[in-house]
Parts: structure tokens; C-alpha cells; sequence
């Protein structure tokens, strides 16, 4: 695992360099102080896996910032860290492209719990995120955001294996162009498999989705649940 931490403040880039390791100690850990430098990383016969993006970085906008990690870093699960607590810049920066969003108020437990669900493969948002969603009662047949009757987990089993893949890496952010190389089928398949995920979350587009599946608790893990005969 390969991680890009864009951060223009030396401490606390040091202070997260030792906690990686106690995630995995085989995680490779790179840092840039500007996106500028981040970029750079780009060019390297490795790629990196994960970007830790701060949204306040010197000469630029967050948004543009992730924008540009979104567009170099294209197999790239990126996440923002800020001490940004705006809820709705915070939804802002899942409608365009972040996996998720760590406050750097958070407690050291609390951070090191967020990266091991990102680094599994999942997405954390922070409690202030996770409020119901205005269009939720619009939401189509599902869960939805606003219903609380049905078990996380019986969301994952109403969808085939490949519909809950396709899921799970859309609400990581990555492209329909990227999962659709990921996972050697076509863009059309892609769209196919998101739009029965998302009515079935009773959703409308990847960032409800996202919500939902933070929400929900929904993660990559439950794909293990499935049998051979749910697979498309």
C-alpha cells in the first residue's frame, strides 16, 4: 500500500508518518507540502494507492486540488483530512470525487479507526456528515436515508457479487472509466450495475451513495458473504 500524504504542515506530517505503522507495516508512505509536489508523485512507475489530501493547501482551491489529484491519481482512493468542519463543503468534496472526509480534530483513536476503514476499502465521513439528505424522501424504492427499518447487511445480500463491487469502488470515488478497467467490463455494464445499487439503496446518484453506505455501515468485507450462485 502505497500512501500520498499533501499536507503544507510539517508537524502534523510527522505526527501521522507514526501512525501508519500501526496500521501495516509494510505501508510505503510518501509526502509532498504542496499539491504541486503531490503531483509529481504521479509520474512514478508505482502508483500510489491512496491520497490523503489536506483542503487548505497554499495558492489553491480544495476543490481544484482534489480535482487535479482526481485526474492524476485516477486508481487512487483519495480522502480528505482538514480541520474543515463544514458540512456542506464536506458533501461538496464527495460530489466531486473524495472517498471520504477525516476532521483533524479527531481523537488519535478515532483517526486510526477512519484510515483502517479507508484502507479497507471503505469510507468514513464524520458524524456531522451523515444527516439525512434533502432529496431522501424522493429517494425511489430502498433503504433510503431517512428509513431505519431494515439491517445494513441486508442491503449488500439484494444485490448480485459484481453490483456490490461496482458499488463499492463508485462510493470510493473512482471513475466509471476506472472501475470499468478494474474490474474488465465495459462502461455501459458499469452504469448498468449502478443504477440497480443505488435504487436498491434508494438513492439517485454517488453521493447519496456514498452517504448511505457510511450511514449503513456497508463495507467491502460483506462481499464475503455471498455465495457462488449470487455472482452475475
Amino acid at each position: 500500500m502505497r500512501i500520498l500524504l499533501v499536507d503544507d504542515h510539517d508537524l502534523f506530517r510527522e505526527g501521522l508518518k507514526y501512525l501508519l505503522p500501526v496500521l501495516d507495516d509494510k505501508v510505503q508512505y510518501f509526502e509532498a507540502g504542496s499539491l504541486e509536489a503531490a503531483l509529481a508523485f504521479a509520474d512514478e512507475d508505482a502508483p500510489i494507492d491512496l491520497v490523503l489530501l489536506d483542503y487548505y493547501l497554499p495558492g489553491v482551491n480544495g476543490l481544484e486540488a482534489l480535482g487535479k489529484c482526481r485526474e492524476r491519481f485516477e486508481s487512487a482512493t483519495l480522502v480528505v483530512l482538514s480541520g474543515e468542519e463544514d458540512a456542506r463543503i464536506i458533501r461538496s468534496l464527495v460530489e466531486h470525487g473524495a472517498a471520504g472526509f477525516i476532521p483533524k480534530s479527531s481523537s488519535r483513536e478515532e483517526l486510526i479507526s477512519a484510515l483502517k476503514l479507508v484502507l479497507a476499502g471503505g469510507t468514513y465521513l464524520p458524524r456531522i456528515a451523515l444527516g439525512p439528505l434533502p432529496v431522501a424522501s424522493r429517494a425511489g424504492p430502498g433503504l433510503g436515508l431517512g428509513q431505519g427499518q431494515e439491517s445494513h447487511s441486508d442491503i449488500p445480500m439484494r444485490l448480485s457479487r459484481r453490483q456490490f463491487e461496482v458499488l463499492m469502488k463508485a462510493v470510493q470515488g473512482k471513475s466509471n472509466k476506472v472501475i470499468a478497467k478494474e474490474l474488465e467490463i465495459s462502461d455501459h455494464t458499469v452504469k448498468a450495475h449502478l443504477s440497480v445499487a443505488f435504487k436498491t439503496l434508494g438513492v439517485q446518484n454517488r453521493t447519496e451513495a456514498v452517504y448511505a453506505a457510511a450511514k449503513l455501515g456497508i463495507q467491502p468485507g460483506h462481499v464475503a458473504h455471498y455465495s457462488e450462485a449470487q455472482s452475475p
